[in-house]
């Protein structure tokens, strides 16, 4: 006569060897949303409420933030965590609702390039911002001015 198990004994529970990708995924989505939550508004903090407010923002306002690499460096750090946050949730979405399994591929490739490609092109935008290309003297605001000389 063979016994039968206990139906209330324990399982052990199958571990999966490697890193954890969804769950490290889950982390960042937590830590980057506050990050960004401190980021935007004080972005929004320091072009709407200080100085003119949105009637000072222009050509010359950017380039006087974009003078500072404090500010080049919030900026760059804001675009760098709204981007891969927005891919990171998109591509959640399409794991969970793309079913077929090369289609589910191809759009999670597409969101990682295209999320790479303006991480690249936003960041070069902010480092190598010249205020100074076609300055005119005559035509310039006294910002401009005082960073052209």
């Amino acid at each position: 006569m063979t016994a039968i198990a206990d139906p209330r004994a324990p399982r052990a529970a199958v571990r999966r060897r490697g890193a954890n990708l969804e769950k490290w995924g889950w982390v960042y989505m937590r830590a980057s949303g506050v990050l960004l939550v401190v980021l935007i508004f004080g972005h929004l903090f320091v072009n709407l409420m200080v100085g003119e407010g949105i009637h000072g923002i222009d050509f010359a306002f950017v380039a006087g933030k974009y003078a500072t690499p404090f500010w080049q460096w919030w900026d760059v750090l804001m675009l760098w965590l709204a981007l891969i946050h927005g891919a990171n949730g998109m591509r959640t979405i399409v794991n969970d609702y793309v079913t077929h399994a090369g289609t589910r591929r191809v759009l999670v490739w597409a969101l990682g390039l295209a999320a790479a490609f303006l991480i690249v092109l936003g960041t070069l935008v902010v480092f190598t911002f010249d205020p100074c290309i076609g300055f005119d003297a005559e035509t310039a605001s006294d910002t401009i001015i005082s960073i052209c000389g």
